[in-house]
């Protein structure tokens, strides 16, 4: 496989898992050539792979090099004049396409200039291009820049019906496209927030497009979710929600991964525990491996909770700071004591509904219930809580990383002391003891999905416990070179990597 779009993953073998979703993704990429895949829009909060999980379909759909040509777009959240993002659009567009069909994977992120996208569709006697060139500069020096636009996010439709092919349109981060886009060139004032429906329109509806249909994504779910339903009216995009969290197996398989890539030791102990503590996210399992705490040691159990705690709790940490930026974001417009108490009690009782008056009761808040309802319709449009079927019915999202941190940066100020959030650690690797069968298998099973030599290289232990015949057995893949020795004092070696 070829990977034109250079990843924000980084090395592409850190993309581990989502082996469910890419399966539905490809029933759905595999109707498209029949016309039979309606738009789509992905669900997720910060940092939950989504980016990586749309751009990989790109680089499969371009390395695929079939019926479907892939076009993905980033819109970034910085302002931007309203002609210059049209020319941007359509720039990069078209050096897609071109990519595509040339099979030139540096054009993909390397733009090529209006001009040599004219010139390249003069050469060709591609006239779509020549005149979408010649109406964007021609409307630029008018100032016609609406028609600039609209030559630029119509052209994947233009393109496939005038081609007879079919294109998939990637718009990573779209909610951005409200906020960001702005009609005076010094980008102030207010942005244009209507430009979303640009996409969806009485003459024709680019987001119900069959022959380019449409896949979008937002970090901000409640944000992007009214953006669709103003503009592009609900049922255009069919929503998939993408979790944060892989399953245990994969999780797991993140921990040997990524301690391979980043060349940190770990244990067949430890790396469960890692999966656990994480909760099997990816992004916080990264963290944690590559962390920058000064006494890490992943080989050793307290030397997991150090380092998992240390991610959660001190400030300069990637987990801390990503996660900061989020809740600074969204819990800003109602940064009181009231509204945070309210988000922990939440968060922590997320099994179920609850109603202001049933938060008021239970909280002992002194406000009044209108009052507490407007907080909590604030907070659901901010993602950090989730709204039920009725105006009154609101719930704390089941995602336990997010938990960990309110629980660090509001327990305190709510509850007057400090959560021992170690302790809880302890407690949750205590509790692996009595599922240890069900891991065991779960390690066998991975056994043989990885090769030999990734498992071993993931092993790289400066100081690698002794490990007993059992536990080797599990490490015994198809190729059948890990050879135990016959007395467990002895160290084992890997013959594929000559790794004791």
């Amino acid at each position: 496989m070829q990977y034109p779009l250079t990843e924000k993953i980084g090395n592409p073998d850190l993309l581990v898992g989502r082996e469910k979703e890419f399966r539905q993704f490809d029933k759905w990429l595999s109707l498209i050539p029949d016309r039979l895949s309606k738009s789509k829009a992905i669900l997720a909060r910060r940092k939950s792979g989504k980016t990586a999980f749309v751009q990989r379909i790109f680089n499969r759909l371009w390395s695929d090099n079939g019926a479907v040509i892939p076009f993905y777009f980033d819109i970034a959240d910085r302002g931007v004049w309203y002609p210059d993002f049209a020319v941007d659009y359509y720039r990069t567009f078209a050096s897609q396409y071109i990519s595509f069909i040339e099979r030139d994977e540096e054009l993909v992120n390397k733009l090529l200039s209006l001009d040599k996208i004219r010139e390249y569709g003069l050469k060709n006697s591609n006239k779509l291009l020549v005149d979408d060139i010649d109406s964007l500069l021609i409307d630029k020096e008018r100032g016609f820049h609406d028609s600039m636009w609209k030559t630029a996010y119509s052209a994947p439709h233009r393109f496939a019906a005038s081609l007879n092919t079919r294109f998939l349109v990637i718009l990573d981060e779209f909610q951005n496209i409200t906020q960001y886009i702005y009609r005076d060139q010094n980008c102030s004032g207010k942005p244009d927030e209507t430009l979303a429906g640009s996409f969806h329109s009485y003459s024709h509806s680019y987001s119900e497009s069959k022959i380019a249909p449409m896949l979008v994504t937002g970090s901000y779910v409640g944000w992007l979710l009214k953006v669709i339903h103003q503009y592009l009216e609900a049922g255009r995009l069919k929503p998939m929600r993408l979790s944060p969290y892989l399953t245990q197996e994969e999780g797991l398989q993140a921990v040997y991964k990524y301690a391979q890539i980043y060349k940190e030791p770990i244990t067949n102990e430890t790396a469960v525990q890692i999966n656990e503590l994480c909760l099997s996210d990816p992004f916080f399992i990264s963290c944690v491996i590559q962390s920058d705490y000064e006494d890490i040691n992943l080989t050793t159990k307290e030397g997991v909770i150090n380092t998992v705690n240390y991610e959660i709790t001190d400030e300069t940490a990637e987990m801390s700071l990503n996660w900061g930026e989020y809740i600074e974001k969204t819990v800003k417009r109602v940064n009181d004591r009231h509204a945070k108490n309210i988000l922990l009690h939440l968060s922590q009782h997320a099994s179920r509904y609850w109603t202001p008056q049933e938060i008021k009761d239970e909280l002992h808040i002194e406000l009044d219930v209108n009052k507490i309802q407007e907080k909590l319709l604030i907070m659901s449009e901010a993602d950090v809580i989730d709204r039920g079927v009725s105006n009154i019915q609101f719930k704390g999202l089941s995602d336990g990383t997010l938990n960990l941190i309110l629980r660090n940066r509001f327990e305190e100020e709510i509850k007057g002391f400090m959560p021992d959030l170690k302790q809880d650690f302890r407690t949750q690797i205590e509790a692996l003891k009595t599922n240890e069968r069900e891991i065991q298998g779960m390690l066998n099973q991975l056994s043989g999905k990885l090769a030999e030599h990734q498992l071993a290289a993931a092993f790289l232990i400066r100081k690698f416990r002794e490990v007993d015949d059992r536990r080797a057995a599990i490490l015994s893949v198809q190729d059948k070179s890990w050879t135990p020795s016959q007395s467990t004092n002895e160290k084992k070696t890997c013959k594929t990597c000559n790794i004791p």
